[in-house]
């Protein structure tokens, strides 16, 4: 029933795609087709574009989808085995609620049978509706958003791409336990918004910090279920998006890695792709990153959570009053660092007691300093 939203991928698309050769990405897709849909109890990866943009008053255009999808069939597939699904589309609805539902019960859907979606098209209000996907699952959700703004609104006002934050947080139920932004540019930020970050214990970095060293990121993401990605976070000059003219922000090679990085955490379960203003140019790039993205879920570790304990050196790092215990990776080298349990409280983070973190947050702990993260994710933990 929840596949009943969804309408067949364009024929122009399949006709382009006939024409390709056997290497060619197209030809190792399934795809939802007037005369069939896939099997998706042999997929791992669905493609799905949602064609509403009502959450910007500023996009007067319909949203096509047609040149990313081009462009990301005719590229060459690494050593993959992870089987795809290109799904097809989910129209607009009679208002954004009914399309936020359709989507919420499409991703449910394909999340619970272990798939993992990758949503592109409209406006990143769309990410509210991606996060009540999560809402029949019972866990909690971390959610990183790669976005030059943090998308607060007023708590009364209505669901937009530059408000859904705040609903996000507002609405129940709440099942939102961090958010993270990855390139936030101050000048597009009140210090109110940012105060607000720092209150609520949430992780933000700002564009400049990541692109000095974009490692610091990998952690961020290894520890999210859901990542979405403002496509105005990058550069004009980079996208090919002039339409909304971007002076500063990652650069193609930036956004690629990112998308690799949230590709490889093996906790990430879908990612959303917005704000696309339906340039040629910028399809492109969107293909590229959708496809460092396919290329991190093939090189998966299958580490933690869903991995023993056993492959892991354990260290202790005493402090004045207390002990910080960090694990790392016998496989992979990557760090996680122990977040104890509490006998009262919320306890959120009762399926979670790992938290991801870098060889430079142990050495912090060394030189008895607590890990910013660390502390955030006490609090959070308490409260």
């Amino acid at each position: 029933m929840e596949f009943d939203f969804l309408t067949p991928v364009n024929s122009e698309i399949i006709q382009f795609i006939s024409k390709l050769n056997s290497q060619h990405l197209g030809s190792k897709v399934s795809f939802h087709t007037d005369k069939e849909f896939p099997n998706i109890d042999k997929i791992k990866i669905a493609i799905i574009g949602v064609l509403e943009n009502r959450g910007d008053a500023t996009q007067f255009e319909e949203v096509d989808l047609n040149h990313i999808r081009k462009e990301l069939y005719s590229l060459f597939p690494g050593n993959w085995e992870s089987p795809m699904a290109d799904l097809g589309d989910i129209l607009p609805g009679n208002s954004l609620e009914d399309t936020f539902f359709a989507v919420k019960k499409v991703i449910s859907k394909l999340i619970r049978k272990n798939i993992i979606p990758i949503v592109i098209g409209g406006t990143q209000d769309l990410t509210y509706a991606l996060y009540r996907a999560y809402d029949d699952l019972e866990q909690m959700v971390n959610l990183v958003a790669v976005d030059s703004k943090f998308d607060f609104g007023k708590q009364d006002e209505n669901t937009s791409s530059d408000s859904y934050l705040t609903k996000i947080i507002v609405d129940e139920p709440n099942n939102l336990f961090n958010y993270s932004n990855i390139g936030y540019q101050t000048y597009y930020n009140s210090q109110e918004e940012i105060d607000l970050i720092e209150k609520l214990f949430f992780d933000a970095y700002r564009l400049g910090e990541i692109s000095n060293n974009i490692e610091i990121a990998e952690p961020i993401f290894r520890d999210a279920d859901l990542v979405t990605v403002d496509l105005n976070v990058i550069k004009s000059s980079d996208s090919g998006n002039f339409t909304n003219f971007t002076p500063n922000g990652f650069n193609g090679k930036e956004i690629c890695a990112l998308a690799r990085y949230a590709g490889i955490s093996d906790k990430v379960s879908l990612l959303g792709i917005f704000n696309h203003w339906n340039s040629k140019q910028e399809s492109v790039l969107i293909a590229q990153i959708i496809w460092y993205f396919i290329e991190g879920i093939n090189y998966r570790s299958n580490e933690y959570p869903f991995g023993s304990r056993e492959s892991y050196s354990k260290y202790i790092v005493p402090l004045e009053n207390d002990e910080l215990i960090f694990y790392k990776s016998d496989k992979t080298d990557r760090w996680w660092i122990h977040i104890p349990f509490f006998t009262e409280g919320n306890n959120k983070l009762k399926k979670n007691t790992l938290l991801p973190c870098s060889y430079e947050e142990y050495l912090t702990a060394c030189n008895q300093e607590l890990p910013e993260r660390w502390w955030k994710a006490q609090r959070k933990n308490i409260l």
